[in-house]
């Protein structure tokens, strides 16, 4: 497997008491073995592991992954079944979050009772949350892009252009800087449609005195960026002004709570408390952020319900809101990296109040 990831797996196989851990899940097939297409299996146990796919990837898996071993089937679960029982596997661990109900009766049928098909959880969903010095970078990468875009196009942030064209400009400005793809659908939400949280760039003409919410990324080397900035057009109403202040001591609240240790539970509530205390915690409905890496949403999950606990080497985001219907809405949200003492932010844009000029 990639250096230095072999002995999270090895881990995993001896605390679930398993002979082999099975990946289907392709975002956890690129963390372990490097691979990069669209079908493949990767199976590992405490002697070695194996890559399968069909003749479409073959040559592309000889240059790509490293395994012990590269198969190439013509079934897929054939395939897999065949060399589990050729390894003599008898308990063996899946995705319980990514295998589809339908693939494990099919796996079940063709191994019969000689394979017991034990479900992971968290055990695997928390694989890819400590990142390593390459993946940092590779996120350092993809955040400096996202600074840069912005800085391109912000002067077409003006009153006229659609929520669309300006999303469309910075979708651009990203590919044009080696950018593979966008990270997710652009949000763009002017006005009253800042109170949307997934207010997707629309047809709307932006105002002078509105506030935007601009919420993107981009996928370099496989690895996102997820970044959020709300700006003014104009001179908005004084209160969505305090409302953006409020959001932003929040963010800030937040940002200077992250450390080794505490829970995301109360780091959320770090933000959630203060938000409540100025009167709108009715509108901000959703957790204070998620972790980022081979997927623009993946673990751990920053909210009142998570059981988790922050640790040195995760990346995640910090994204409060306030989202009042019929008046508009903030929201401010930046990546950081979990340090020994605390936190360095891997998103590079200002968070702080700006009003642009109407005109250039």
């Amino acid at each position: 497997m990639v250096k230095n990831r072999a002995s999270t797996v090895a881990a995993l196989l001896e605390s679930s008491g398993l002979d082999a851990v099975v990946f289907l899940y392709l975002p956890n097939i690129r963390y372990l073995c490097g691979f990069t297409g669209t079908d493949g299996v990767l199976v590992a146990t405490d002697q070695s592991d194996c890559f399968l796919t069909d003749s479409r990837y073959t040559t592309q898996a000889q240059a790509q992954v490293a395994a012990d071993e590269i198969r190439e089937y013509k079934l897929k679960l054939d395939g897999l079944v065949a060399w589990l029982q050729e390894n003599r596997c008898c308990r063996v661990g899946f995705e319980a979050e990514h295998v589809p109900v339908a693939t494990l009766e099919k796996l079940k049928e063709k191994s019969g009772p000689q394979i017991k098909w034990v479900a992971l959880g968290k055990e695997v969903e928390s694989l890819r949350s400590i990142k390593d010095e390459e993946e940092i970078a590779a996120l350092e990468r993809a955040t400096l892009l996202n600074e840069e875009a912005l800085n391109e196009v912000l002067p077409l942030l003006r009153p006229g252009i659609t929520e669309q064209e300006f999303a469309l400009e910075l979708e651009i400005a990203l590919r044009r800087r080696g950018g593979e793809e966008k990270a997710f659908d652009f949000i763009v939400a002017s006005g009253e449609r800042g109170a949307m949280p997934h207010g997707i760039a629309s047809d709307k003409i932006i105002k002078s005195g509105e506030l935007v919410t601009i919420d993107f990324g981009v996928r370099l080397a496989g690895y996102h960026s997820d970044e959020t900035v709300t700006l003014a057009v104009g001179e908005p109403s004084s209160r969505l002004q305090e409302i953006f202040h409020i959001v932003l001591e929040a963010h800030d609240r937040a940002m200077a709570a992250v450390q080794p240790g505490v829970s995301f539970r109360d780091l959320d509530s770090q933000a959630r408390d203060y938000i409540c205390t100025k009167g709108y915690g009715d509108y901000f409905g959703h957790g204070l952020g998620h972790g980022v890496g081979l997927e623009v949403h993946e673990f751990p999950n920053a909210s009142p319900r998570s059981e988790e606990t922050v640790r040195e080497g995760m990346v995640f985001t910090i994204e409060p809101g306030i989202y009042v219907p019929e008046t508009g809405g903030v929201r401010i949200e930046d990546m950081v990296l979990v340090t020994a003492k605390g936190c360095r932010p891997l998103t590079r844009i200002p968070k702080t109040y700006r009003a642009l000029p109407l005109s250039i």
